[in-house]
């Protein structure tokens, strides 16, 4: 993976020193200048307010139901997520994960890892405040053995510690480790227990055995939930801001943002009606570019949108759209090489799929399963809250792990039958229950394989998913 872009600090400095006055020049612009950059300004920041709301659930807020640990602590579920895991929209139920937001404001943090038993998958995926992937740790890119890894901040400088394997440079001050320990089966899970109870973080100083450094300014988090977001989406943005400091290629949006007035101190209640309507105005066409963008995300393939998953700053190169698409589509989407997603909500035809109508298949032809080195799966979700649904037998996907439980046809096939009612007990081992209501699914391909047949580059492989079939 490349290294982020460098930094840009002193246009930094003078975009926080803007953000110090509220709407400093917000009554200088025409509403229609303040819409365009708020629908601009929504694009940019959609996937830097929900790595807020989510890191505000699970390190800040101590009484939320989602709360996992304090920064710069791992909390490992031992158990995969289910319709009662809400703050991610379509999570991923094949590993307990593992989580830690990090401070590495005062120092960097290094993380340990135990060795892995092959094949087991695992990965560590590092993520930024702007929801850039900037490095892994796991199978695929450091191997299965034991190793110390350092994660710095953007300002960071200094040398590398003796037995640091590698460096880890965020963008943004307050990253974001989700790690994935391969459950094989339910009986599997004290195994996997073990693997997770061997993750450890520290902070620099305490790994060397030295003294602290003086410790960052605590930090003021301003509260956040699905009702405060609709008003108080700048505000957001404007303080997750602070600890983000402007890439070039964030200057001329971070500008465009100091003139409507968005900082952390940002008040909608303080704005006029005709400033509130052009923000509110922006915001919605900036939703639905969104929207339109979640559409057309990757290439429609069967019925499947492939798509190229998440990435670092330079996979992006500056498409705000495409960011927020990918983030709406599925947060802290890995990359590609780590994982590729064939998502879809549709047949072919484009009809929707709506499981309160119709049941579906999907029949993977005799040797055509998903080319993978570690596994593959294909998960169910809420066709509108894209969250996991609550169903008789609990039953989230179909992994690869399944296979030796599943029938197979005559021919060698493998139907997968997707539908809300049980297709029989003769075909049980191969139901996915779906909503009785619209449907989205999502397959994964974990460490896909690049030799033919292979699913990369996404949407221009050699392999496709099948398309989906309605039966009734």
């Amino acid at each position: 993976m490349k290294n982020p872009h460098p930094r840009a600090v002193g246009y930094a400095m003078l975009l926080l020193a803007s953000f110090t006055s509220p709407l400093t020049h917000a009554t200088d612009i025409t509403p229609a200048e303040t819409k365009a950059i708020a629908e601009e300004g929504y694009i940019y920041g959609l996937p830097i307010v929900m790595n807020y709301a989510i890191m505000y659930d699970y390190a800040v807020d101590k009484n939320s139901s989602q709360f996992k640990a304090p920064f710069n602590q791992i909390h490992s579920l031992h158990h995969v997520a289910t319709y009662q895991d809400t703050a991610i929209i379509s999570p991923n139920s094949d590993t307990p994960y593992s989580l830690m937001f990090m401070d590495v404001r005062s120092e960097p943090v290094v993380l340990s890892v135990p060795a892995v038993e092959k094949p087991r998958y695992y990965s560590v995926q590092l993520i930024d405040g702007n929801t850039y992937n900037f490095g892994y740790i796991g199978n695929r890119t450091t191997g299965n053995e034991a190793g110390d890894y350092m994660v710095v901040g953007p300002e960071w400088k200094g040398a590398i510690p003796p037995g640091i394997k590698k460096v880890f440079h965020s963008r943004t001050q307050l990253p974001f480790a989700i790690y994935r320990t391969q459950l094989f089966n339910p009986t599997d899970m004290s195994n996997v227990e073990k693997i997770q109870s061997g993750y450890k973080a520290q902070p620099l100083s305490a790994y060397l055995k030295q003294p602290a450094p003086p410790a960052a300014p605590p930090i003021d988090f301003p509260k956040i939930d699905k009702d405060l977001v609709k008003t108080d989406f700048f505000k957001y943005l404007g303080f997750a801001l602070q600890f983000d400091p402007a890439a070039p290629d964030e200057v001329a949006i971070r500008e465009k943002l100091a003139r409507i007035g968005v900082g952390k101190d940002f008040n909608f209640q303080a704005l006029s009606a005709e400033q509130k309507a052009a923000f509110v105005q922006g915001m919605q066409a900036g939703h639905a570019k969104v929207e339109d963008g979640v559409k057309n995300l990757g290439t429609k393939i069967n019925g499947w949108n492939i798509a190229g998953a998440g990435g670092n700053s330079s996979f992006y190169n500056g498409d705000w759209l495409k960011r927020a698409a990918v983030a709406q589509a599925g947060i802290y989407a890995n990359d590609a090489d780590e994982a590729t997603y064939p998502i879809t909500s549709t047949l072919p035809n484009g009809e929707r799929l709506d499981g309160s109508k119709h049941n579906y298949t999907i029949t993977f032809p005799a040797g055509q399963l998903p080319p993978v080195n570690a596994f593959w799966s294909v998960t169910m979700y809420d066709g509108k809250s894209q969250l996991l649904i609550k169903n008789p037998i609990n039953r989230y996907l179909i992994n690869a792990p399944m296979l030796p439980d599943m029938k197979k046809n005559a021919d060698g096939s493998l139907t997968l039958y997707i539908q809300k009612d049980s297709p029989g007990a003769d075909k049980e081992s191969n139901w996915l229950p779906a909503p009785n209501d619209l449907i989205y699914m999502v397959m994964r391909l974990y460490w896909p394989k690049t030799e033919t047949p292979s699913i990369l580059p996404p949407g221009k492989g050699t392999w496709s998913p099948p398309q989906i079939l309605k039966v009734t």
